[in-house]
């Protein structure tokens, strides 16, 4: 029995009947989560946008920042793991793609190798955006941060093929260890129920001693030159700048503190790609429900493989939010 009711618009551009520009009901309701999905992602990067618009002159930069791979430690490769990634994404796209043109041709066995490769290569992306967020929770360096929040990285100057450049020093080379610091509060001594955040790897009279022992290490600001580089201070105000405002030492980045720069930063870089990673994996979840549906024979009785198009819809969409988080956060 056909369950088509006519409209009189059938011949229109509508075009439709009771399936508006020919979609069924479940393609269509893809397309309104997807337009509304996007405006949430807008907005977000919107916001991202405008503060870092107004805090230009502070923001990491983020050559710096993500220039680690794994099994590679020690070793600066500036965006060649996030390069990684978002090369997996796409081919796990593409690899969707020829799922979807597969179904279309009834070919089950095709569906499933396609459907395989796309959920190993949204694996791969989510393991190694895991693997990014703990390295940047790590850190790498350490810094101190003033009292007005700024953040002083320590370095020297190094001269590479005739090229002036700073090259970082972690504050474990620097800091030379000083007796009488406070301890953690622990129950033994009768303070049961006092709370206090996690001890700095270091104090700052540790760090100011260190340096004032190195007469080659320099203190750099988080703000940028009109070359766009990061200011580097001389010596004297170098030992200046730790002694009269440094507050704390911080190592990683957290909703906090952030040793690469303005804390604001690390907030927008956890909410945004922790908010695509969650569609990430929340599309290899029901990526993996549809391939087993593929062996199991489901769509070939039904006739189609409608099922596997629509979720190669959103699997695009969360692709090609990523093409714009991926220019946003490591790009411009």
């Amino acid at each position: 029995m056909n369950s088509t009711v006519a409209t009189g618009t059938e011949e229109k551009t509508w075009g439709g009947g009771n399936q508006p520009l020919k979609a069924s009901y479940g393609k269509m309701m893809m397309w309104f989560f997807i337009v509304s999905d996007a405006l949430t992602f807008s907005g977000f990067l919107a916001a991202y946008g405008f503060s870092r618009f107004k805090f230009i002159n502070e923001w990491p930069i983020a050559d710096e920042v993500f220039t680690h791979v794994p099994f590679l430690h020690g070793q600066e490769l500036p965006m060649i793991y996030v390069a990684f990634m978002t090369f997996i994404l796409i081919m796990s796209s593409v690899t969707m793609v020829l799922a979807v043109d597969a179904g279309h041709h009834m070919n089950k066995a095709k569906v499933t190798i396609y459907m395989f490769l796309t959920i190993i290569g949204g694996a791969i992306f989510v393991g190694s955006q895991a693997w990014e967020w703990a390295t940047f929770i790590q850190g790498d360096y350490g810094a101190v941060q003033t009292k007005g929040g700024n953040i002083l990285q320590f370095g020297e100057k190094v001269t590479v093929d005739g090229v002036a450049k700073f090259k970082r020093i972690s504050i474990d080379d620097i800091a030379i260890a000083q007796a009488g610091e406070r301890a953690a509060h622990e129950r033994k001594n009768g303070l049961w129920f006092v709370e206090e955040s996690t001890l700095p790897p270091y104090s700052v009279n540790e760090i100011y001693t260190g340096l004032a022992a190195n007469d080659n290490i320099l203190v750099r600001t988080q703000l940028l030159d009109e070359n766009g580089h990061k200011t580097i201070l001389s010596r004297e105000e170098s030992l200046k700048q730790i002694k009269e405002n440094g507050k704390l030492v911080v190592k990683g980045a957290n909703l906090h503190v952030n040793e690469y720069g303005t804390t604001l930063f690390a907030d927008f870089f956890f909410f945004i790609t922790g908010f695509h990673g969650f569609h990430v994996l929340s599309g290899v979840v029901i990526n993996i429900i549809i391939f087993f549906n593929v062996i199991l024979g489901t769509y070939e009785r039904r006739g189609s493989y409608e099922m596997v198009e629509k979720v190669g819809l959103y699997w695009h969409f969360v692709d090609l939010v990523w093409v714009f988080v991926f220019t946003f956060f490591y790009l411009v």
